[in-house]
């Protein structure tokens, strides 16, 4: 478990440093910070940079590593789009799709540990910290059972950014 929070710690403190300066005040005179904006050439990133946490994360608890798989990777940004398109973070697609039935289409031949979903305006270190302070993503994620991992997101113009992280075995 300590070695849990100094992992979330250090992440935190990486994390800080990537945070935009302040530009604009709000009514209540205090500085706003910048939306996390997430550019074109990013992706693969963003991508690794999950991958790596989530893996810092599963080894400080001896869990095995997880490969980042294209596969679970369409199925999360497909997920993504269409959670913005609904309007609302869960884990059923506007068609009445399943987790399961996603990663089906895209031809993952693995199973399905699960899902995990957010909408949110924060950068995706931040929401992976969300994650592991609820029980239920956090199992999700820290699952013994996992050794695929597909992370994707879809950013609206406004700057929400609905992220999709799904594992498989």
């Amino acid at each position: 478990m300590i070695r849990i929070l100094s992992v979330l710690l250090s992440l935190t403190i990486a994390l800080s440093a990537c945070v935009p300066a302040s530009t604009t005040t709000g009514a209540d005179g205090k500085a706003v910070p910048k939306a996390y904006k997430i550019r074109k050439g990013d992706t693969g990133k963003i991508q690794f940079r999950m991958l790596d946490s989530v893996n810092a994360l599963r080894g400080s608890a001896g869990r095995a590593p997880v490969q980042l798989n294209p596969q679970l990777n369409a199925a999360a940004a497909t997920h993504s789009r269409d959670m913005a398109v609904q309007n609302r973070p869960w884990h059923f697609g506007s068609d009445g799709s399943s987790p399961v039935d996603r990663i089906q289409r895209v031809g993952y031949t693995g199973k399905l540990v699960g899902e995990v979903i957010s909408e949110t305006y924060e950068s995706e270190l931040e929401t992976l910290a969300a994650w592991m302070e609820q029980p239920d993503t956090r199992r999700v994620i820290m699952s013994a059972d996992s050794r695929n991992m597909g992370f994707s997101w879809h950013q609206e113009s406004g700057g929400k950014i609905w992220w999709t992280l799904v594992m498989g075995n």
